[in-house]
């Protein structure tokens, strides 16, 4: 074998090696932590369990806006174990929304659409979100979570774990790989419309109690875009007992007797 031939086939294996070793560095690199360990984290730069226990009912009030169609009006959600929610809202020049989880129902009750009570995968949902601490009892509300790459929201990279409830569609998480906060949800909201993708981008992270919470969430659904802002969340507040019952009308509608099928 001539000189020449024996440079070339050096500098091949040189290449060859350099790029095994580029390939085990990039593997090294690449590593994604498991889900479990994006959630756990997430808890504790958040304040950590201890802190998350200490609320034994939250009261939140803020704003909530559309700005595209100039509506604003105000939103108060109390909150209790174990699935114990309720919100109204009142938006100007539209009326009074509320929704309410209890028990294992969910309901809703507006100007515009009246009374309904929620039923699969969108009643499922519901009481996810209507769960007290749902952040620490993730395991429970969720029957698979992996983590599927890195994404980038506003300019921060960030750990995408996808999350897989027993009912319903998978959503998506956005944890800050430099602070763990949760950035950004891709999810799909079941509705009496269908299923409608949404988008929820969390901001302006507080301290309350504790407990870092964002007091900003700009959702995005099916090209509709809707602010809402946290003014004050004030904890271990005396609610009332009736707080979390249904309206009459939401009543009137569990109260009714089931449809018996055709003989």
């Amino acid at each position: 074998m001539n000189r020449n031939a024996i440079i070339r086939k050096s500098a091949v294996l040189a290449v060859a090696s350099l790029a095994l070793t580029g390939a085990a560095v990039l593997r090294a690199d690449d590593a994604l932590p498991k889900a479990e360990t994006i959630l756990d984290h997430y808890i504790e730069v958040t304040g950590g369990v201890a802190a998350y226990e200490k609320h034994k009912t939250e009261v939140e009030t803020g704003t909530m806006e559309f700005a595209a169609q100039g509506l604003k009006g105000n939103i108060t959600r109390y909150s209790a174990p174990p699935d114990k929610s309720y919100a109204v809202i009142d938006l100007q020049g539209i009326g009074k929304m509320e929704q309410g989880t209890a028990g294992g129902v969910a309901w809703e009750n507006s100007t515009i659409q009246g009374a309904r009570v929620k039923s699969g995968a969108e009643k499922a949902q519901s009481i996810r979100e209507g769960t007290f601490n749902s952040v620490l009892n993730w395991r429970k509300l969720y029957a698979k979570v992996e983590t599927s790459g890195v994404g980038n929201v506003e300019g921060e990279e960030c750990y995408k774990v996808v999350m897989t409830p027993a009912e319903g569609k998978p959503e998506t998480g956005y944890y800050s790989k430099k602070t763990g906060l949760l950035m950004k949800v891709d999810l799909v909201v079941d509705s009496p419309l269908g299923e409608l993708p949404a988008e929820i981008l969390n901001s302006d992270y507080k301290t309350f109690d504790g407990v870092l919470m964002p007091t900003k969430s700009v959702q995005k659904v099916a090209g509709q875009e809707m602010v809402i802002t946290i003014q004050s969340l004030k904890t271990n507040e005396q609610i009332a007992a009736d707080r979390f019952d249904p309206p009459a009308d939401v009543k009137a509608l569990l109260n009714k007797p089931a449809a018996k099928p055709d003989k």
